[in-house]
């Protein structure tokens, strides 16, 4: 397989060279290619963790188990205060 990159990528691998971070362009390239797989498989993780949750909760509303609006609404905007304040 041969790959064809742009001139900014080409760039961007050639410094990291330079600046010792990799010893060549395939050990970049390999580097990418792990994190794009990480990435990847963290991806699909969350999304079974989300289709799980969708699962509970229709299988919640099914049996009458609901809340207002409101307190569903107040309980985000906690989740959202606290990941904010973990990213600070």
């Amino acid at each position: 397989m041969n790959i064809t990159l742009k001139p900014e990528q080409e760039q961007f691998i050639q410094s990291q060279i330079e600046r010792g971070i990799f010893a060549n362009p395939e050990q970049a390239i390999e580097a990418a290619l792990r994190l794009l797989e990480e990435q990847s498989i963290g991806y699909e993780r969350w999304l079974e963790e989300t289709r799980e949750k969708v699962e509970v909760g229709l299988a919640q509303l099914e049996r009458g188990e609901k809340f207002p609006l409101e307190v569903a609404f107040e309980r985000l905007d906690r989740k959202i205060a606290k990941l904010r304040e973990g990213q600070q």
